[in-house]
């Protein structure tokens, strides 16, 4: 398995979401769910429309876990669903191909490589990277590595910060601010 990284850069993101508004507003939700929630995508890809119609909180039993999984919609998020689900029915899959089947991983793969090598993100990225990015921007914002550490079910802080890269990331700028 090849390990993915985050996508460290909010202009990158910006970008992204710019480029995915104009393509297809199904890609542009199934980004931001992925970089504003941590799910897997597994776990996004598997939503109906009624697990987030008229919600304050989405809950799922993790794919991988088994674990129950609740967190709240932020405004961002909720705004993007309300506008994708109008007129669609409770039980339909919340992410639809053209063909009216689910979405899945394979594609979901495609749209977001297509998208990061649009703007110059050529390597290291797959559908991993958004649970990544979300990790990665989420401690950054509040350096809260047990936090973080729960919301993604991990059995040591030292295990989230190699998994979204800031383990990494710390020892490299320890090297370049070495110098003898």
């Amino acid at each position: 398995m090849n390990v993915v990284e985050p996508i460290r850069s909010k202009k990158d993101i910006k970008q992204i979401e710019t480029i995915l508004a104009n393509q297809n507003p199904r890609d542009l939700l199934m980004f931001v769910m992925g970089t504003n929630s941590g799910l897997r995508i597994s776990d996004i890809l598997a939503l109906n429309v009624g697990d987030v119609r008229n919600k304050t909180h989405i809950c799922i039993i993790e794919k991988k876990t088994g674990k129950r999984k609740q967190f709240p919609i932020n405004p961002k998020l909720k705004l993007l669903i309300e506008n994708f689900i109008k007129n669609r029915h409770e039980d339909e899959p919340l992410f639809l191909t053209k063909y009216k089947s689910r979405l899945d991983r394979i594609q979901a793969y495609r749209i977001i490589n297509k998208v990061c090598n649009a703007i110059g993100i050529v390597d290291k990225i797959g559908t991993h990277t958004l649970r990544k990015t979300f990790g990665y921007h989420h401690y950054k914002q509040f350096k809260d590595v047990a936090m973080l550490q729960k919301i993604f079910n991990h059995s040591s802080p030292v295990i989230t910060l190699r998994y979204i890269g800031i383990e990494q990331d710390q020892i490299d700028e320890s090297y370049n601010n070495f110098i003898l």
